[in-house]
C-alpha cells in the first residue's frame, strides 16, 4: 500500500523564476512548455510536482538517516534531488515539516514491506518472525521515532504523524486480521490490540536498540521474546468464530501452539 501524499505545499514566491511553471526544473522538451490544450498543461504540472516532492523526500530522507536533521541543510537536500532550495520551502515550507513527512512516509513503506515478507508465513511463529525481522533490518522506524520526537516542539506537524499511526494501526488491524482467517489460527488477542502493541514494541524497542548500539539480530531477538506468542495454530475440529472485530476461536483438545 502506498503511502496518501500530503499536501504541505506554500504559496509560491511572486517573480521567483524557480517557481515560473509550478516550482520545478523544467528540461527541453517539458510537456508544459510544448502542450497548448490548458487541461493537459495542468496534468503535466501536477505529474511534474508529484515527481520533484518524491524526489526530494528521497534525498531528504538518506541524507536525514546520515546527518541527522541538525546536520542536514537546505541546500544538501536540494542538491541531491537536482533542484532548488526554494524548492524545498514551496513544497514542504520548512526543513522540520521535510523531516516529519519523510520519516512518516518511510514508516509506511516499512509496513508494507512487512506485510509482504509475512504473507509467505504458514505458521504464526513464520508470521511473527518476518514481520519482526523486516522491521528490525531498517532504521526508518528510529527514523520515525524522531519525528514524533519533533512534534513535540512543533505541534503544527503532529497531525500528519497521527494520521500515520492510525495507518499503521488500522492496515496492520487488516493485514492480521486477512491471515488469521486464511489460515484458520486463532488469534490469542483482539487484532487491532495485536496490531497496536506490534508497532509500540517495534518503536520502543528499536530506539532503545538505537541507543545502547544494538545489532539488528540483538533488536529482533528482544522483539520475538517481548511479543512471544500472537497465535496458535488451528485444531482439527475446532471452530472459527469472530466476536466484535476480533478473531478468536473456541479451544479443543489437542491444539497446538507455534
Amino acid at each position: 500500500m502506498a503511502p496518501k501524499r500530503t499536501e504541505t505545499a506554500a504559496e509560491p514566491v511572486a517573480g521567483d523564476p524557480k517557481h515560473a511553471a509550478g516550482g520545478p526544473k523544467h528540461a527541453a522538451g517539458d510537456p508544459k512548455h510544448g502542450a497548448g490544450d490548458p487541461k493537459h498543461a495542468v496534468r503535466a504540472t501536477r505529474t511534474a510536482g508529484r515527481r520533484m516532492r518524491s524526489l526530494l523526500l528521497d534525498g531528504a530522507s538518506r541524507l536525514f538517516k546520515e546527518k541527522g536533521l541538525a546536520g542536514t541543510s537546505i541546500s544538501d537536500i536540494a542538491a541531491a534531488a537536482d533542484a532548488f532550495p526554494s524548492q524545498i520551502t514551496y513544497y514542504f515550507r520548512t526543513k522540520e515539516a521535510l523531516f516529519v513527512e519523510a520519516a512518516c512516509r518511510d514508516m509506511l513503506y516499512v509496513a508494507r514491506a512487512t506485510e509482504q515478507a509475512a504473507l509467505r508465513a504458514h505458521t504464526p511463529g513464520e508470521y511473527t518472525r518476518a514481520l519482526v525481522e523486516t522491521v528490525t533490518a531498517t532504521d526508518s522506524v528510529a527514523f520515525f521515532a524522531e519525528a514524533l520526537a519533533l512534534t513535540r516542539r512543533r505541534p503544527d506537524l503532529a497531525p500528519l504523524v497521527e494520521r500515520t499511526i492510525e495507518r499503521l494501526h488500522a492496515e496492520g488491524m487488516r493485514a492480521y486480521a486477512d491471515q488469521i482467517a486464511r489460515h484458520g489460527w486463532r488469534s490469542l488477542r483482539d487484532p487491532d490490540a495485536s496490531s497496536r502493541r506490534f508497532w509500540a514494541l517495534a518503536i520502543g524497542v528499536m530506539v532503545e536498540g538505537f541507543a545502547m548500539g544494538r545489532s539488528p539480530e540483538e533488536m529482533a531477538s528482544e522483539m520475538l521474546r517481548v511479543l512471544g506468542d500472537q497465535a496458535t495454530t488451528k485444531a482439527a475440529g475446532s471452530a472459527l468464530r469472530l466476536v466484535g472485530s476480533g478473531v478468536t476461536e473456541e479451544t479443543s483438545e489437542g491444539e497446538s501452539e507455534t
